[in-house]
C-alpha cells in the first residue's frame, strides 16, 4: 500500500509540474544564452546573469538559484515566452522543472498526510477487529 501511495503522489506531482511552469513549457521558446557575472545594485554581490538575444534585442535575466553552480562564459539554454522575453528562466531540471520550495512543501504535506493516514488505520478498536474477522462476503449471482 505504501508503494502505491508514493507512486500516486509522484504521478500527481509530475502532472502539477508540467502544467504549472512559467514561462509555459508548451508555449515557451528555448534559446541559447551565456552566463556573465555582474554586481547586484542592492547587495553589491556578484550574481550570474544569462545574456541572450532575440533578433537585435539583447536581454539579461538572473540565473542564480540555490545549489546551482554556474561558470563565467558557460553556455546554457533559457526558456521564454515570445510576448515577454524579460521573464525568461534558465531551462534546466533544477530551477525550472524542480523548484526547491515547491518540492519541500509538497514533501512536507505528503509526509503529514501519510503519517495521519497510518496513525488512524494502525490501531483499530477491538470492536472493528471483531467485525472485520466475522465479515463474510455474500455470494453474488453472475446474472440477474
Amino acid at each position: 500500500m505504501y508503494k502505491t501511495i508514493t507512486v500516486i503522489f509522484f504521478a500527481l506531482y509530475g502532472c502539477f509540474v508540467v502544467f504549472a511552469r512559467q514561462p509555459d513549457y508548451f508555449d515557451g521558446e528555448v534559446t541559447d544564452a551565456t552566463i556573465h557575472y555582474a554586481k547586484d545594485s542592492a547587495t553589491q554581490a556578484s550574481i550570474p546573469f544569462a545574456n541572450f538575444s532575440i533578433g537585435t534585442t539583447k536581454y539579461s535575466v538572473r540565473a542564480a538559484y540555490p545549489l546551482r553552480q554556474l561558470e563565467e562564459g558557460e553556455a546554457l539554454q533559457i526558456i521564454y515566452e515570445a510576448s515577454n522575453p524579460k521573464q525568461a528562466v534558465v531551462y534546466s531540471i533544477w530551477g525550472y522543472w524542480i523548484l526547491w520550495d515547491e518540492l519541500s512543501v509538497s514533501l512536507v504535506i505528503y509526509l503529514v498526510l501519510f503519517y495521519a493516514a497510518v496513525s488512524i488505520t494502525d490501531n483499530p478498536t477491538p470492536e472493528s477487529l471483531i467485525e472485520q474477522l466475522e465479515f463474510r462476503e455474500e455470494k453474488k449471482r453472475k446474472y440477474k
